[in-house]
């Protein structure tokens, strides 16, 4: 089988492929970007005070 009957025969996989591999390479480079990525730390401190306390116990 030549380059040519493997790339008329599998085009949709190969393409398919890689850019299913490239955007989840992306999509990690992203999530792993420190600028990117909020700081829970603020956000766990404002809900602490109110999940503390519980509504049924006066």
């Amino acid at each position: 089988m030549r380059m040519r009957d493997v790339w008329r025969n599998y085009k949709v996989l190969i393409v398919m492929g890689s850019s299913l591999v490239l955007i989840h390479v992306g999509w990690y480079q992203l999530k792993s970007n420190p600028r990117l990525r909020q700081h829970r730390k603020q956000e766990v401190a404002a809900d602490d005070a109110t999940v503390s306390r519980a509504p049924w116990k006066k």
